[in-house]
């Protein structure tokens, strides 16, 4: 089968970089949007910023405002007489969102030539060995983050850069943590709680573990994701179908 996925990539990274130069965004800005957007605006607007009614931020639909300043100013100072409240960022923060907005748009563009399929993309999902880190209504492990609402809370961009780069963000609720025991045993899981007495993990068994503090020789955190990359298993319609997939689950009436 012909991958194509590697030169999709470079040219959407391309085009993604051009358009990001013409406004003097930086990836940087756009990381540093995105983490504000998701904090404090998709609340309101939503993931792919479409929950109110005449705005889709993620296709750079707007009311009151066209340009990137009065984006800006529209982020800092609000609307008058609407449900947009003046917010207190920086002139800087602001145009980092901004930023984040504008690849939101370049991300649509992308996945709606692609044209995943979610009825594949599921089937896909199912043949794989997604279950066995992940889990959706119910069916599935524990070890990483439960994907029933993904789609609810990620942007298909996201989703797939999870795919391909899963080390680029790593949540903090998914990082595994690692305990070497003073008997030279490690035990590597997802913690769940921790006192002065023990740590209580979810062991990669899926098994309830409490380990008493005055065994542990030894905790820290695993910085690198435990998923692997996807970039050389999916080629660029599997990609695109995958992705439809996990941006329609939003719930618990996902397909």
């Amino acid at each position: 089968m012909l991958r194509r996925l590697p030169l999709l990539l470079l040219a959407y990274s391309l085009t993604l970089a051009s358009l990001l130069a013409q406004h003097g965004y930086t990836p940087a800005d756009v990381e540093d949007g995105g983490r504000l957007f998701r904090a404090n605006c998709a609340n309101c607007h939503g993931p792919d910023g479409n929950f109110i009614p005449g705005i889709d931020l993620g296709r750079n639909r707007f009311k009151t405002a066209s340009t990137d300043s009065d984006l800006v100013r529209v982020i800092r100072i609000g609307v008058p007489g609407t449900a947009m409240p003046p917010n207190n960022y920086s002139e800087f923060q602001a145009t980092t969102i901004v930023a984040y907005l504008r690849s939101m748009a370049a991300d649509e563009a992308r996945a709606g030539a692609l044209g995943g399929d979610p009825a594949r993309g599921k089937t896909w999902y199912e043949k794989s060995d997604c279950a066995t880190c992940h889990r959706v209504k119910g069916v599935g492990s524990r070890q990483g983050p439960d994907l029933t609402e993904i789609g609810a809370i990620r942007r298909a961009g996201e989703l797939e850069r999870s795919l391909l780069e899963p080390d680029a963000e790593v949540l903090q609720a998914s990082r595994l943590l690692q305990i070497a025991a003073k008997d030279g045993i490690t035990v590597t899981g997802i913690m769940l709680n921790q006192d002065a007495f023990s740590v209580q993990i979810l062991d990669t068994k899926d098994q309830l573990r409490s380990i008493p503090r005055d065994t542990i020789r030894d905790q820290s955190f695993v910085t690198k994701s435990p998923m692997p990359s996807y970039r050389d298993k999916l080629n660029a319609q599997e990609l695109a179908d995958l992705v439809s997939y996990l941006a329609s689950l939003k719930g618990a009436a996902a397909p």
